[in-house]
């Protein structure tokens, strides 16, 4: 019996040990001095490490009115982002379920800018709208290409909103392709035969059948937009005049270009804490809406 489980035991650090050495190392053991750096004064280049207890934390919310002005930008992008994906991203799998003859290459159409790097879209997008946009909108006469979509404050948030939902409504969509291949049939042939409209079926069958997709789409989509980087830096840098700058944007600044690494880690911890906890919240309130088929 004491053979058999040493036995076992070998076996589990064989397969499962190497994957928690690389965990420790690659995900614990930086996010720890990252929590120990956000209390010093370091500068991420110096040997000289100062231990400041919270006067980071202070200082992030008393005089940095930037990560401030970042925060509420990723916020609200973030709502818009969440929501945008969401609803087109299902509506994309509601229609390429449907027994259409090219779904199979639309799905693929639709899920493709999934597939390109963040950093390369962005610079292929900032082509689009500040070179393709212009040369469009010289043709047909129309203002609305003539906009300075990454030069204005208004346009230039909805020109990464625009990216961004067109990189990622995709992924979004095979999630809830997934989910309502499980859909019984049977229940929607009921629902037609009981005289239910589309909206009724869809309202009252689909959308509490498919809760658990809703709940990793959601999630999937606050994180992503929560920690938005790439295409904030490919496309406007934060600009014009850090008005577009994202929390993540802001960070990899204070840390990397001003040299505050200890200020940066603090923006980090406070980030982290923040979409842990509404990411918690969304769990727990979508897990409780799902049902059994």
């Amino acid at each position: 019996m004491k053979h058999r489980k040493s036995s076992q035991l070998l076996q589990q650090l064989v397969f499962v040990g190497p994957s928690i050495v690389f965990f420790i190392l690659i995900i614990v053991v930086p996010f720890l001095l990252g929590m120990y750096y956000s209390f010093t004064d370091w500068n991420g280049v110096s040997e000289n490490i100062n231990w400041v207890g919270f006067d980071n934390f202070l200082h992030i919310f008393a005089d940095d009115p930037k990560f401030q002005t970042a925060f509420w930008f990723t916020v609200r992008f973030t709502v818009v982002g969440v929501v945008l994906t969401n609803i087109i991203g299902f509506f994309l799998a509601y229609f390429l379920t449907k027994p259409l003859k090219t779904r199979n290459i639309l799905r693929t159409i639709f899920f493709m800018p999934n597939v390109i790097g963040g950093l390369l879209l962005g610079f292929i997008w900032q082509f689009i709208f500040v070179k393709g946009f212009s040369a469009v909108g010289d043709v047909t006469g129309w203002s609305f290409f003539n906009l300075p979509w990454l030069g204005d404050e208004p346009t230039a948030f909805w020109g990464i909103v625009i990216v961004f939902v067109w990189q990622t409504a995709g992924y979004l969509m095979v999630i809830y392709i997934s989910s309502l291949t499980n859909v019984s049939p049977d229940l929607l042939e009921a629902a037609e035969i009981d005289g239910a409209s589309r909206w009724q079926v869809l309202r009252s069958i689909i959308l509490p059948l498919i809760m658990p997709g809703v709940t990793i789409c959601l999630f999937l989509a606050i994180s992503w937009s929560f920690k938005m980087f790439d295409l904030n830096l490919s496309l406007t840098k934060g600009g014009p005049f850090g008005s577009t700058e994202s929390v993540a944007l802001n960070i990899y600044n204070e840390a990397f270009v001003n040299n505050r690494y200890g200020i940066g880690t603090a923006k980090a911890l406070i980030f982290f804490i923040i979409v842990a906890i509404i990411t918690m919240i969304q769990v727990r309130l979508t897990k409780s809406k799902e049902v059994e088929a």
